[in-house]
């Protein structure tokens, strides 16, 4: 038989092979960069601020992805418990981007303003405290660390290396005031990026603590920003009245 002759010949099988996923990857993709809708626009998505950015690298440090995803599904479960579906653009900024894979804990996509900066902190120092059926490992360290920023403005440029636009020449300065408006562009110049953190954490104490900048600052204010870009008020109540 033909297709017998072709597996048997190890060389043409590999051949035919490539040329299938070839074939197949090019239907797949061509059409994407000829449809204008393949890019999704959302309004109000932007770059992390430094002290933002610098608690989200504390959060993958301490492994909280293990256990939270970033991610609501577009379920009916889902979206009446956590809210509007998660869309890829918010994620556009995030390298690498934290949707996970398991969750032992909630999903965190929609936590910003959900709670407290106070209650954020108690329960990163002791979570049962909060929630007495919690099985989150505490992290008081969080509080007692003092925060380095000190290679804030280095985590800045390999985020923009990969495409994240913080700012460092006046043109890019002013794409950004144009973009994100000119107080959260001075937030994302890089050569401000220490005053800009200083300014965040002091500004408003996320920790409870106004005497110190700490890693709490930090975590908090990332948890804090998680869901808050973009202001899905305008049709999130139509989309979940289909699943209610």
């Amino acid at each position: 038989m033909k297709h017998e002759s072709i597996e048997v010949n190890s060389g043409l099988l590999i051949v035919l092979i490539l040329a299938a996923i070839s074939i197949g990857g090019l239907v797949e993709i061509v059409p994407l960069f000829k449809i204008d809708e393949t890019v999704e626009k959302v309004e109000g998505v932007r770059p992390y601020t430094p002290l933002e950015l610098r608690g989200r690298d504390i959060y993958i440090r301490e492994g909280c992805y293990a256990c939270h995803s970033q991610m609501v599904r577009p379920f009916r479960d889902e979206m009446l418990r956590y809210g509007h579906y998660s869309l890829a653009a918010e994620s556009k900024y995030d390298h690498p981007f934290q949707w996970a894979s398991k969750r032992t804990g909630p999903d965190l996509a929609r936590l910003g303003g959900k709670y407290s900066d106070e209650w954020h902190t108690q329960h990163l120092i002791n979570p049962q405290a909060i929630v007495p059926e919690s099985v989150m490992p505490p992290y008081p360290w969080l509080m007692e660390n003092e925060l380095d920023y000190s290679d804030i403005e280095k985590r800045l440029i390999a985020n923009k290396r990969v495409g994240v636009p913080y700012s460092m020449s006046q043109e890019e300065y002013e794409r950004n005031v144009e973009k994100f408006g000119k107080d959260m562009a001075d937030k994302l110049h890089i050569p401000n990026a220490e005053a800009s953190l200083e300014a965040q954490a002091t500004n408003r104490v996320w920790d409870g603590d106004p005497d110190r900048i700490t890693e709490m600052d930090a975590m908090v204010a990332y948890l804090q920003v998680l869901g808050t870009m973009v202001d899905f008020s305008q049709y999130e109540a139509g989309e979940l009245a289909e699943y209610r």
